[in-house]
């Protein structure tokens, strides 16, 4: 019933180019807004339904999306919107619920970060009946279809999210093959899902969990050594890894000493420990962005943030690189990729904004 008055003649009505010429720029979304905020002609908005606390600094939000939500596949994220301080701001969050709910609700868990601006005001603001934009699911981190390999499930800190929507599905759907996780956190506090895991892995005599905590006594960084006991053969397993850059690498690195690159599948939290900073002395030339026609001085940040400094607010995510909401067209000047140094050709070409800074003159279709 949330947005049922906005289906069929109605919808394609809205939809019509007259109604969108009538309401421009705006759009009729929002004018639909001070009626019900879920109601939306293709707009995909969700409210939330309930709200759990897994951790003192973490918030797991139950919400239902409206009807222009197609489903997800469990490891997806979502890009979700919300605006604050007059701002509407964008980041990238992993679904952390079992796929396709009895009761149609989807679930994202929300650790907060330092300095990190949306991650931090859900975990102060989020409340039940607030309503967020959601893109459609999105992200090949996946299982395959029939899972038949052992599992292997690496995880640090809040990358368990889209690893724990692996689990909550596989245990929903019966899955008693060999599976194990080794999961790493800073202490016993920061263990996001504890008891949850506890209680799935104390279910299924074929599943393993391993908890190190690397702050603790004993506790230590990724090694080989923490495998043992967890699985027989690593280069028959199906691996999927989700963290921080180092825990990542450190993975990789040991799948391509073993040979078993092919079977590793991983999904970045952070932007990888590579970086190539610019050189102050170097930092030259001027930004230009045609279509809002504005200039600035380039400072040799990446250019997201040069364009929000100069006011303007480009659609924008998990601002690292990795889910592309970003992507602008450059049509004159040359780049640097923030993570590797490489240049980009001086011609027309599609960039990420946020990991790409300036070599003298550019300009952006912004």
């Amino acid at each position: 019933m949330i947005d049922s008055m906005l289906s069929g003649s109605l919808n394609r009505a809205l939809g019509s180019r007259l109604v969108n010429a009538l309401t421009a720029p705006h759009g009729v979304d929002r004018f639909l807004e001070p009626f019900n905020p879920m109601w939306s002609v293709d707009k995909i908005r969700a409210r939330i339904e309930s709200i759990t606390r897994p951790t003192a600094d973490s918030v797991s939000l139950r919400m239902r999306p409206n009807r222009h939500w197609k489903g997800f596949l469990a490891g997806q994220y979502v890009r979700v919107q919300v605006e604050i301080g007059g701002v509407r701001r964008s980041r990238c969050y992993s679904l952390s619920d079992a796929q396709a709910a009895h009761d149609g609700l989807i679930e994202i868990t929300v650790k907060a970060q330092d300095e990190g601006l949306v991650s931090a005001y859900l975990n102060r603001n989020a409340r039940v009946g607030m309503v967020i934009g959601l893109s459609q699911a999105e992200g090949e981190f996946v299982l395959p279809q029939a899972v038949s390999a052992p599992l292997m499930l690496i995880a640090g800190g809040s990358g368990i999210t889209p690893i724990m929507a692996m689990l909550r599905t596989l245990a929903r759907g019966g899955h008693a093959g060999v599976l194990s996780l080794l999961y790493y956190v800073r202490n016993a506090a920061d263990t996001i899902f504890a008891d949850e895991l506890i209680e799935l892995f104390g279910a299924q005599p074929e599943w393993k969990l391993r908890v190190i905590r690397t702050r603790e006594s004993g506790g230590s960084r990724f090694g080989r050594a923490h495998l043992d006991g967890l699985v027989q053969d690593l280069a028959a397993a199906e691996i999927y890894v989700c963290g921080p850059a180092a825990l990542i690498d450190a993975v990789s690195a040991l799948c391509a000493e073993l040979g078993c690159e092919s079977r590793l599948r991983l999904e970045r939290f952070t932007a990888t420990s590579t970086s190539a900073p610019a050189d102050p002395d170097t930092i030259s030339g001027e930004l230009r962005f045609v279509r809002s026609e504005r200039y600035a001085a380039n400072d040799g940040r990446s250019l997201l943030d040069q364009a929000e400094a100069a006011g303007l607010r480009p659609e924008s995510g998990c601002r690292m690189g990795i889910c592309h909401s970003c992507t602008c067209r450059k049509t004159s000047g040359v780049v640097r990729d923030l993570r590797s140094g490489r240049l980009s050709s001086s011609g027309e070409e599609d960039i990420q904004i946020c990991v790409s800074a300036a070599v003298g003159d550019v300009t952006l279709d912004i």
